[in-house]
């Protein structure tokens, strides 16, 4: 018999997730070198994921290319709603069929919308950075946002005063008044304008006049104007090709026009479709590209390409900007979360947060995906695409990163998850989403996506495998030296502590010397959860598999496995062999002993 009497334990809880970032000499020995297709368990441990379903059986139809992408997949009602090429779908969850709600959407590209109720009445209303904005009720009648008038938003000075009774007509031929005023180079040639309360028509304009006035238009009193008062166009900008859309104190705001990328432009109060100046609507500009918007708390955020603002207030009277940052800024809108209590946001180096600090109104920036930046180093440039999902029962955020002559099997994404105050990452592979949606329904949490190719709207969490495509879990262990590279181990024992859901099939690697080819690499040892229920309760316990029961029941195993193989550092794999339910590796204990130094 084997002595025993020099054997040496080490013990560690799988914990810390995938680190890329630092030596293999620095790294906890719960932490991973590889973390695939696993994600960090806030019950402990590494869980290899679930899998993707069609959530609908049919084919969302194409309307020109049977290639086109899922442009948007949302849920409102009892509905799932889908776009694709120039249609808006909608069909029953576990349905097999979709109806045509709206058309003629030419040259649609991603789709934003916000689930939304003014009036008592449910809404829906989708923008897609080309054509109008589009309002469905709850029976999916279209109405599109086609305002009658449109302006520039723009505002100036007075500089010769007003009085009440300074008559202003173009009535029976007469040539209107005139309006002197600071500046009209950002108005229109002719429009309307607001001084107060009172409304005023033009025809014409100099440098610094309006001319060919009429006033106290639309019902409005003549009143007297200062010198000095503001001058404000009547109407905002247009809002078709509005790429963002949000609801935001019973304003909605729009923003992501192809001619006013800086400007964010909002509704009079409860009315998502009116824009007059003298109802409340508006318009702000910031001097930045707008990329997204996200309502966090009591506030509007507004991400730009290079930086971040707050809009607070409650109304056009005290709507406010105040910049949050003024060097980072959001490369995707889609990226935008709130999570965790914090927005999470994709930034030019990699996932940051923006998170509300003790003291009401101030904010802090964070970036916290430093230990996985070369995954992101290597997407963030060539990505044609980003999408993101929350998963709120376990307070992970997962981002994608779509290329669009990429294989679904070879796209990547990350995933991150808040463990009591850090963050833990793994890395996805295998999801190709073209649009997603999060949302919950009597308790359950249901995250879809649109598929980038094929037609389908898939659920994710559902399943062992990717829609009948096995899902390859890949996890490694640092190389481990227990304190000492240049002492051979030679190992005797690998004690796993995992927890089956169902009957799995995986393997388990030893790996010597960095997997070095001059060391010799024993071959696979099974884990395989189906030997576990022999294991258990019965006369051949211990004896059905190389693996050797110890102790504990079958919903977490404990078994020790004899291994073979010395080396001066030892790695654990774990692979999947085939479709396997998930499971989640809680912790491993090696067993060696000494041999020479080096």
């Amino acid at each position: 018999m084997a002595d025993l009497s020099q054997v040496n334990p080490v013990t560690f809880n799988c914990e810390g997730g995938l680190v890329l970032n630092r030596s293999t000499f620095m790294m906890e020995p719960g932490q991973a070198l590889e973390l695939e297709n696993f994600e960090p368990d806030i019950a402990g441990g590494y869980r290899r994921i679930n899998g993707f379903s069609k959530y609908v059986s049919a084919v969302v139809p194409s309307t020109s290319d049977p290639s086109e992408k899922i442009l948007m997949v949302a849920t409102f009602g009892s509905k799932v709603v889908a776009a694709r090429g120039t249609n808006i779908f909608t069909a029953d969850a576990g349905g097999s069929s979709w109806t045509t709600v709206d058309s003629g959407r030419t040259n649609a590209g991603k789709y934003n919308f916000e689930r939304y109720n003014f009036d008592g009445n449910d809404k829906f209303i989708v923008v897609d950075g080309t054509n109008a904005p589009t309002i469905f009720n709850t029976a999916f009648n279209a109405t599109d946002i086609a305002p009658s008038s449109t302006g520039t938003g723009e505002s100036t000075t007075l500089l010769v005063a007003i009085a009440s009774g300074t008559g202003m007509s173009t009535s029976g031929g007469a040539s209107g008044g005139t309006i002197t005023v600071a500046d009209t180079s950002q108005f229109a040639s002719s429009g309307s304008i607001l001084i107060g309360n009172e409304q005023f028509t033009y025809t014409g304009k100099t440098s610094t006049t309006f001319t060919g006035v009429d006033r106290a238009q639309n019902s409005s009193v003549a009143a007297d104007h200062e010198v000095g008062v503001l001058i404000s166009d009547l109407f905002p900008p247009a809002v078709a090709g509005a790429k963002f859309v949000v609801a935001f104190k019973e304003h909605m705001f729009y923003a992501g026009m192809s001619t006013n990328k800086q400007e964010l432009v909002f509704s009079a109060p409860f009315i998502e479709d009116s824009f007059s100046v003298a109802i409340g609507a508006g318009s702000i500009r910031v001097d930045d590209e707008i990329t997204g918007l996200k309502v966090f708390r009591e506030d509007l955020f507004i991400f730009c390409q290079n930086r971040i603002f707050k809009l607070s207030g409650s109304s056009q009277a005290n709507f406010s900007v105040t910049a949050v940052t003024r060097d980072i800024g959001c490369i995707n809108g889609d990226t935008i979360q709130e999570f965790a209590g914090d927005l999470i946001f994709l930034g030019p180096d990699g996932l940051r947060t923006v998170a509300g600090t003790a003291r009401i109104g101030d904010v802090e920036l964070g970036t916290i995906s430093s230990n996985v930046q070369s995954l992101f180093d290597d997407n963030l440039d060539t990505a044609s695409e980003f999408e993101s999902v929350v998963i709120p029962d376990k307070t992970q955020y997962r981002v994608f990163f779509t290329k669009a002559n990429q294989a679904q099997g070879s796209t990547q994404g990350v995933i991150c998850v808040m463990k009591g105050q850090s963050f833990e990452f793994s890395k996805m592979k295998g999801i190709k989403p073209a649009s997603t949606d999060t949302f919950i329904s009597a308790g359950n949490v249901i995250i879809l996506h649109g598929d980038y190719a094929n037609g389908f709207v898939y659920r994710q969490e559902q399943g062992n495998d990717f829609d009948g495509t096995v899902i390859s879990g890949k996890y490694r262990s640092p190389d481990l030296t227990f304190g000492d590279a240049g002492i051979r181990k030679h190992m005797q024992r690998v004690i796993v502590n995992f927890e089956p859901e169902s009957s799995i099939d995986a393997d388990l690697f030893l790996r010597y010397d960095y997997e070095s080819r001059d060391a010799v690499q024993p071959t696979a040892y099974p884990l395989d959860s189906e030997d576990v229920a022999a294991l258990y309760g019965t006369s051949t316990y211990g004896t059905s598999s190389s693996l050797k029961g110890t102790y504990g029941g079958t919903s977490r195993p404990l078994f020790r496995q004899s291994v073979e193989g010395s080396g001066f550092a030892v790695a654990l794999r774990v692979n999947d062999g085939a479709v396997t339910a998930p499971y989640s590796l809680k912790g491993f204990q090696l067993e060696y002993q000494t041999g020479a130094r080096r």
